[in-house]
């Protein structure tokens, strides 16, 4: 995972829990505040803001090395339901600052009972994002949240109602936006160098990739029993094969919480931890895991941040429900949105690339981690389009963790905001809607609600295992 280099921290006069006591929690006016390198260089320990980082699996240690890396916050809480996770995570922030102030919590809730803390990283599991999201919102902590935002549209509503409610800054995790060639893009299609857009392919990830050689353990396992499955998604409940694979959770993790929310389904190492997201009991397949970061890019070039399709339809190569890993591998989707723009959503189709690709009526780009192309060779030169070209400026940002301490400052918002992590979202959910009803999905982006189709709608949600509630 790539992060842009560390920008310099900023000198603060005071914390900002001082700041919002002297300011009595109301709405705070950026020009309250110092002017940039006003006190000089450097920050003391007392005027950082207090992190707290929660989901220590697979993309929290990267956000948290990100964040590690910067002056303006200090990491003073760390917490995870796996006992040897958090372990590492606490001896990885102690050793970066010499100390032995970083303190663990099994239990989220604890962590965000914590008034010393301001904000929070939060990179648990899918099925989680919407409990932690809204009480950390309702405990008056500033947000990190890893996407996609919920695990269901109607799990995001809440989440943007608590934190428009509870004036939070949010910073979604799709960190792509403050990369100069995805920025360059989206402003060479906002300025309309390609013409009209026409058309947009999302290119994705295709298969449910074997993290930390999960499946290659489990196919072993079975292939020394005679069992020959050629995946995971091919073992399916019920059979002996499933039944091999089911085992006691391993002692330092505390399963029972883990799964939480989601329905309870017995314990399968190749289904918990990095694995997770090839269940849709827990995850979204890589579908959900991509749709927050290329469909994200491909909004901000379209002016469509705040705004989502009108049609959805599609297929994709279904496992059984019951197997055990039940993501769809290659899936392809067509999409209609305002403005006549049409929009494909594919992953396993070597056709369509991966990253984001703008057709308008006088050009193209196509952009992606590894890679930019244009229609006019012209437009790869250099790390922004000529000033005289940008008569549309978007909202500029080097480094994602930065942009959210300034923020939080500030109190302005940050480059991919709550509201704009939901919009991106939101077609991911409708297409993953549509393939498992195989049905077109018509869609109300005002309303946020699906037209003329009951059953359908009833996946815009889902049910909660006792004791946990949705907010």
């Amino acid at each position: 995972m790539f992060f842009p280099a560390a920008t310099p921290a900023v000198q603060r006069p005071f914390n900002r829990r001082q700041f919002l006591k002297a300011a009595g929690s109301a709405a705070i006016l950026p020009a309250v505040l110092p002017a940039r390198g006003a006190q000089g260089s450097g920050a003391a320990a007392n005027n950082r803001i207090n992190l707290g980082v929660i989901g220590m699996g697979l993309q929290g240690p990267n956000n948290t090395r990100a964040f590690l890396a910067l002056e303006d916050c200090q990491v003073v809480a760390a917490c995870d339901l796996d006992a040897n996770h958090l372990q590492a995570a606490v001896k990885m922030i102690n050793e970066a600052y010499g100390s032995r102030d970083c303190k663990g919590y099994h239990d989220y809730r604890e962590l965000l009972g914590r008034d010393d803390i301001d904000a929070v990283m939060i990179a648990v599991p899918d099925h989680w994002h919407e409990i932690v999201a809204t009480e950390a919102a309702r405990r008056k902590k500033d947000i990190y949240g890893e996407k996609p935002l919920g695990h269901t549209i109607a799990e995001q509503q809440a989440i943007v109602r608590a934190v428009q409610e509870n004036g939070i800054v949010w910073q979604m995790g799709s960190w792509q936006r403050s990369v100069p060639t995805f920025h360059k893009a989206a402003e060479i299609v906002r300025n309309g160098l390609i013409g009209t857009v026409t058309h947009v392919d999302v290119g994705l990830p295709g298969g449910n990739t074997d993290l930390d050689n999960v499946e290659r353990d489990a196919l072993a396992s079975l292939a020394a029993l005679g069992d020959k499955a050629a995946s995971l998604e091919q073992i399916v409940q019920g059979t002996p094969a499933w039944n091999h694979l089911v085992s006691e959770p391993p002692p330092q993790l505390d399963y029972e919480m883990w799964i939480g929310p989601s329905r309870m389904e017995p314990y399968i190492r190749a289904r918990s931890h990095k694995t997770w997201r090839w269940n849709y009991n827990t995850g979204g397949g890589q579908l959900m895991d991509w749709i927050g970061h290329h469909c994200d890019i491909a909004h901000w070039g379209l002016g469509f941040d705040h705004t989502g399709p009108l049609e959805v339809e599609g297929t994709g190569d279904l496992p059984p429900a019951h197997a055990v890993w039940n993501t769809a591998p290659r899936f392809r989707f067509e999409l209609k949105y305002p403005e006549n723009v049409t929009m494909t959503v594919a992953g396993g189709y070597p056709e369509i690339k991966t990253g984001v690709k703008w057709v308008g009526t006088e050009g193209w780009v196509w952009v992606d981690r590894g890679g930019f192309e244009a229609s006019n060779p012209a437009w790869k030169r250099g790390k922004s389009l000529p000033r005289e070209l940008r008569k549309v400026k978007l909202y500029t940002s080097f480094n994602h963790q930065q942009n959210f301490l300034d923020c939080i400052y500030t109190r302005q918002e940050t480059v991919t905001p709550v509201e704009v992590g939901h919009h991106s979202t939101i077609p991911g959910h409708l297409c993953l809607i549509s393939m498992l009803t195989g049905r077109k999905i018509r869609w109300d982006a005002q309303e946020e609600k699906i037209l003329d189709d009951p059953e359908a709608s009833k996946l815009l949600t889902r049910a909660y295992r006792a004791p946990w509630k949705m907010s």
